[in-house]
């Protein structure tokens, strides 16, 4: 993959897609889109991808899509873009049997902001912030905003952000539930590190089982989200960690988890 746009690096188990548009505060065009699309299946299919971290480089972590490509005589409609680009990668977040981790090191506005909000863990530096921004240019949220922002801080707060557009900062996204926690500065890039190895060392499959049921959950009543936990942790049941972590327990040891 020749495009710079967005760099990879694979080490310890765990993926790390970079956004590496810095110029453009790391907005989305067609290139960037299919690449991290295709990154994502990559990831999927390589078993020794056990966590994958998505964050951006320069001030930004992703400013939604790039405005250039959607103006002037040949410019696609904004829906092909939503239909081809953006939806297609919310998917493959959330159906991808590893966790993600969001590392948002700057400003995450429109789909940028929804991106990371759809993966499964969301981190932060203390300077970062969240913009809703689609209202200040006449759009509706997309990549998911209309579904996940209300599952995370509740109607009231998600559509009072959407309509005003208004920017949450680091630390008011961590008080009212949007992202699971804001790092210093200057620790940011430790703390992700040592967040992402430590997924990456758990048990993959059981770490898969409960994210799909996690996608679940607000599809079900409370009978049904019980026999899927039910199905899964048959499954879980049956795993070579499973085996590894209950023997690690006995024995007194740390467990080695390979992910099987």
């Amino acid at each position: 993959m020749s495009d710079t746009s967005l760099l990879f690096t694979l080490a310890d188990g765990v993926a790390t897609l970079t956004l590496n548009r810095p110029d453009v505060f790391n907005s989305i065009n067609k290139p960037l889109a299919l690449a991290l699309q295709q990154r994502l299946r990559e990831c999927q299919a390589d078993a020794s991808v056990r966590a994958v971290v998505l964050t951006g480089t320069g001030r930004a972590f992703c400013a939604g899509q790039d405005l250039a490509e959607i103006t002037g005589p040949d410019a696609p409609d904004v829906s092909e873009i939503v239909e081809e680009h953006y939806n297609p990668l919310i998917i493959l977040i959330r159906e991808l049997e590893k966790p993600v981790i969001a590392a948002v090191n700057g400003v995450a506005a429109g789909a940028g902001a929804n991106i990371a909000l759809a993966c499964d863990i969301v981190v932060a530096r203390e300077s970062a912030s969240f913009i809703q921004a689609f209202s200040k240019i006449g759009l509706v949220p997309d990549s998911g905003g209309t579904y996940f922002l209300p599952r995370l801080v509740g109607m009231q707060r998600a559509s009072a952000l959407m309509l005003t557009g208004d920017k949450v900062s680091a630390a008011e996204a961590v008080q009212m539930g949007m992202i699971y926690k804001a790092f210093a500065d200057a620790d940011f890039e430790q703390e992700v590190s040592a967040l992402a190895r430590k997924m990456a060392a758990l048990p993959t499959k059981g770490l898969a089982y409960t994210k799909q049921l996690l996608n679940s959950t607000f599809a079900h009543d409370m009978a049904q989200q019980l026999r899927a936990e039910g199905d899964y942790q048959l499954r879980a049941g049956q795993t070579a960690d499973y085996r590894e972590g209950v023997s690690a327990f006995l024995e007194k040891r740390q467990p080695t988890f390979t992910g099987q």
